[in-house]
């Protein structure tokens, strides 16, 4: 994916496509994210999740919710400071110690000892598409589930009209 092709595709600078353009295009040949409609489908979850390419890191308040991340067994976070070290990070924002295991282990990287790594690019764009293969979203995707595939990610619908405006320029775009 060229970064001009990128940059019209989730609406963000060409500067900031070109830091992401190579990452991403190697994730998601490794991934089998290749036709335009996977990804575009991968390319409106990941614009909206990353504030088009801006965050790999989610913004702390601490809000409410973030405080809730706090002792949450389903996270996995068990050590008190456990929700902010292991708070949302990479393209589709990994949340909590069990899932930076989880990713460690699948991307042979130290996460959870260093969970920053989410942040560099290549890294960004490897755990999104692991996340996207470990879920099933390839088939979704070609099945045109778009909400289906926005509720495995968000667990719910926020954003959704953001992530189908997204959807829509990227299927235009690639050719979707």
């Amino acid at each position: 994916m060229t970064p001009e092709d990128l940059a019209a595709a989730i609406g963000c600078p060409a500067e900031r496509a070109s830091k992401w353009a190579d990452p991403l295009s190697a994730a998601m040949q490794l991934y089998d994210i290749g036709t335009p409609a996977r990804q575009a489908a991968f390319l409106a979850q990941v614009g909206h999740e990353s504030g088009r390419l801006v965050y790999v890191r989610e913004l702390w308040g601490p809000t409410a919710a973030q405080q809730g991340y706090e002792g949450r067994d389903d996270l996995g976070n068990t050590v008190p400071g456990d929700g902010f070290r292991y708070r949302g990070r990479g393209l589709i924002q990994i949340t909590g110690r069990a899932n930076y295991q989880a990713m460690a282990d699948k991307l042979n990287l130290p996460l959870v000892d260093r969970p920053e790594l989410l942040e560099e690019p290549s890294n960004a764009a490897l755990s999104a598409c692991q996340f996207w293969q470990d879920h099933g979203l390839n088939e979704l995707a070609d099945a045109g589930e778009f909400v289906t595939i926005t509720r495995r990610i968000n667990g719910g619908t926020n954003g959704l009209a953001d992530r189908q405006a997204i959807w829509e320029t990227a299927k235009q775009v690639l050719g979707a």
